[in-house]
């Protein structure tokens, strides 16, 4: 299990303002691209610990947060930096160099 926060509507916005770039991943606990995506994502937790923040928020869940980014479909990868999208990647066939190469250009 990686090392990525559990992102929700009330700490968001000081999530994605810690200063360090942010990966989020929408998911739903239904959508099985998501469940191919997931592992991913928390592998990049591991690896990228210290340098960037790596968080996962269910859409079902959180509703406002998603809906204010305009988060339609799911999975949808946000990279943040100082509280702007940088970054937008939608499906689960994103690879684990991709995600990384994409975050790492904003540490």
């Amino acid at each position: 299990m990686g090392k990525y926060i559990v992102a929700t509507d009330d700490n968001f916005s000081e999530l994605i303002n810690s200063g360090k770039p942010v990966l989020v991943d929408f998911w739903a606990e239904w959508c099985g691209p998501c469940k191919m995506l997931g592992p991913i994502v928390e592998e990049l937790a591991d690896e990228l610990e210290g340098q960037a923040i790596v968080a996962k928020m269910d859409v079902d869940a959180n509703t406002n947060v998603p809906a204010s980014l305009g988060v339609r479909s799911i999975p949808t990868i946000l990279i943040f930096q100082n509280g702007v999208v940088k970054e937008k990647l939608v499906g689960g066939n994103i690879p684990k160099s991709q995600l990384a190469q994409t975050l790492l250009k904003y540490v």
